[in-house]
């Protein structure tokens, strides 16, 4: 059993670290807000002051953060502070530009795994959540795997590249599905009908994520992760998908609601 340090305890992070609980020797967490730690403490986690006192006697470091530039902040804070023979698990959606940016700044002894995840907070939850390992993973798989089921990718910055696949299909998929529900509307087609002919379709998948009520993705999040993927290559239909969410994250009462939220503004004012 290892010590291990879990930073960044939003939406996802919360449930993840909990995951945590029965299998450290100890769990320290930290948040930004402090007050989001209370519930793992009660349950026996410490909560740190700081990154790096969270981290100073670590076996296994985990972060999952909002997105490259948190995690970069957080990489100055506790890089000097990591021990030899630390493994520190970046899990956030970052693009594996930045992890190799980390890599290039990890102190000798330390290994970094890339290993974001697929799935959002239900699963975070239940501790079903799919983990794309990229790098040296083997120290840490079983650690991974009491979030979910670990798949190896290959070397790092592996797992962020096919996470930022993975959510560019999935978040293209949302949006398409608000357009053609968009369509039918104005159409005149009866919601519940159109929703269901789609469903029984090919894109049931993104239907059922466009219309969920049980999970949680932000607006703002999905367009991080569109922009990552139109920074890296020529992707005119995800551009115009970019379009549709920066337009929901500018609107403060959808910014940081889960994308269906978005999926409804797409219907009304697109």
């Amino acid at each position: 059993m290892e010590k291990i340090a879990f930073l960044g305890l939003g939406h996802m992070g919360e449930p993840m670290a909990r995951q945590l609980l029965p299998a450290a020797e100890a769990l320290t967490v930290w948040n930004r807000t402090p007050a989001k730690a209370e519930a793992l403490a009660a349950e026996g986690a410490t909560v740190a002051t700081d990154p790096a006192d969270a981290v100073r006697e670590a076996d296994v470091v985990i972060t999952m953060l909002a997105g490259p530039d948190a995690v970069r902040e957080i990489a100055d804070a506790i890089l000097p502070a990591l021990r030899p023979g630390a493994f520190w698990v970046e899990m956030s959606t970052v693009g594996p530009d930045t992890v190799k940016e980390l890599a290039g700044r990890v102190p000798d002894g330390v290994t970094l795994v890339d290993a974001p995840v697929m799935g959002s907070t239900d699963k975070a939850a239940a501790g079903r959540l799919g983990i794309l390992a990229g790098g040296e993973a083997a120290g840490v798989e079983h650690v991974l795997a009491r979030f979910g089921p670990v798949t190896r990718t290959g070397p790092l910055g592996s797992g962020a590249a096919l996470k930022l696949v993975v959510n560019t299909a999935v978040i293209g998929g949302v949006a398409l599905v608000a357009e053609a529900m968009k369509l039918a509307d104005a159409l005149g087609l009866d919601e519940a009908t159109a929703k269901d002919a789609l469903a029984a379709g090919p894109l049931s998948g993104a239907v059922a994520r466009a219309f969920a009520t049980d999970v949680h993705f932000g607006s703002d999040l999905a367009v991080k992760d569109v922009s990552l993927a139109t920074s890296t290559a020529q992707l005119p239909a995800m551009e115009a998908v970019l379009r549709h969410f920066q337009a929901a994250a500018a609107d403060p009462d959808v910014v940081h609601e889960d994308v269906s939220r978005a999926v409804t503004r797409i219907r009304r004012d697109s």
